[in-house]
């Protein structure tokens, strides 16, 4: 029997020989079978990159055939979506591959388990997989590595492992530009209206926020920072919390235009004007804040460039390449528009933060 697939190319049983194994458990490893000793396991995988066997989905890549990856969201009724699926649909367009979009309404590993969901991506050819912004859980993320499915995460809410590729932003550099300027306009009371407490992205921009208002010497109050979910009631809630306050903020920063939006939204419901009795600022840069009346300041990803990076990204591991690095990290940078003005005058400094 040869123990080749063709010229150069590994069978499983020269794979099993390798790691001094029998064929159906390299086949188990290779398909992400839980019922294999680790140590096993391991030398497997070791035999498999030693000898470059390539599991089906490159094989049809390499070969020509239409590649298809997935790219899988928690919803495509935010701009911030749109603008990432545009540039990945762009990018797939020019590398001639085809996208299959999987909406769910919680975290994929919630709705499969992790072994299934991985292997249905197998079992139909899939080149590899984009998610944006849902969590995947390390089960999840450790079955896709053992079938050597190509992952890559953008703006991931929670640090992935190490050996996961992501897509983001510069998300401090971007949170410390919208508060510098809100700075520079005289504002002392700012307020943060900031994503979940745990997503990565959203910490980078509060810790860009703190960064600035204490390079300003300006106190960083509790009372002022809001946590929740990147969504417009978040925006809602907010500012009716914060001008309840005996002295509430004469500008805000919202952690994504979406929160940003919603602040437009109640501030338009009880007369307050923005920029004149408001300054406001938000984050990602999407066609709805520049639509927005007043249009929304904000802090500019490129959410197209992330998308079509990402793309780039899962094309060049199919194809067995190194890459440079496991995180992508772009620029963001600031846009002012007309959401944002000085303090009115008369307005009630702060004490200023003792250095």
């Amino acid at each position: 029997m040869s123990l080749m697939q063709g010229p150069g190319k590994p069978t499983l049983a020269a794979v099993a020989r390798e790691a001094g194994v029998s064929s159906p458990t390299v086949s188990k490893v290779i398909n992400g079978r839980e019922d294999v000793a680790e140590s096993t396991r391991t030398r497997v995988l070791a035999a498999l990159e030693q000898l470059g066997y390539q599991s089906p989905q490159q094989r049809k890549h390499a070969e020509g055939r239409t590649a298809i990856v997935e790219v899988v969201f928690d919803s495509l009724y935010s701009a911030y979506a749109v603008e990432v699926l545009n540039g990945v649909l762009e990018q797939a367009a020019s590398a001639d591959v085809e996208v299959l979009i999987d909406v769910t309404g919680h975290a994929p590993a919630l709705t499969l388990s992790p072994e299934r969901r991985a292997q249905r991506i197998v079992d139909e050819g899939r080149l590899g997989l984009i998610v944006v912004t849902s969590g995947f859980s390390t089960a999840q993320l450790s079955a896709f590595r053992r079938r050597h499915i190509p992952v890559v995460v953008i703006d991931p809410l929670n640090p992935p492992p190490s050996e996961v590729v992501s897509v983001g932003a510069t998300n401090w550099a971007g949170g410390k530009a919208a508060t510098e300027h809100l700075l520079e306009l005289g504002h002392r009371r700012i307020a943060y209206l900031g994503g979940p407490e745990t997503a990565e992205c959203n910490q980078a921009r509060l810790h860009g926020y703190m960064a600035a208002l204490m390079a300003g010497g300006v106190e960083v109050r509790p009372d002022y920072v809001m946590l929740d979910k990147f969504r417009p009631e978040h925006g809602i809630r907010g500012l009716k919390a914060l001008m309840a306050l005996p002295e509430p903020p004469t500008a805000i920063f919202a952690g994504s235009d979406s929160i940003g939006l919603g602040v437009l939204a109640e501030a338009r419901r009880h007369g307050l004007r923005i920029p004149e009795d408001l300054s406001l600022v938000g984050f990602d840069g999407t066609y709805q804040a520049e639509q927005s009346i007043p249009a929304l300041t904000t802090v500019t990803q490129p959410l197209q460039e992330m998308g079509r990076a990402a793309l780039r990204a899962v094309l060049r591991q199919a194809n067995g390449e190194q890459l440079d690095s496991q995180r992508v990290e772009l620029a963001t940078h600031l846009v002012v528009r007309e959401s944002t003005a000085p303090p009115a005058t008369g307005s009630p400094e702060p004490e200023m933060a003792r250095g």
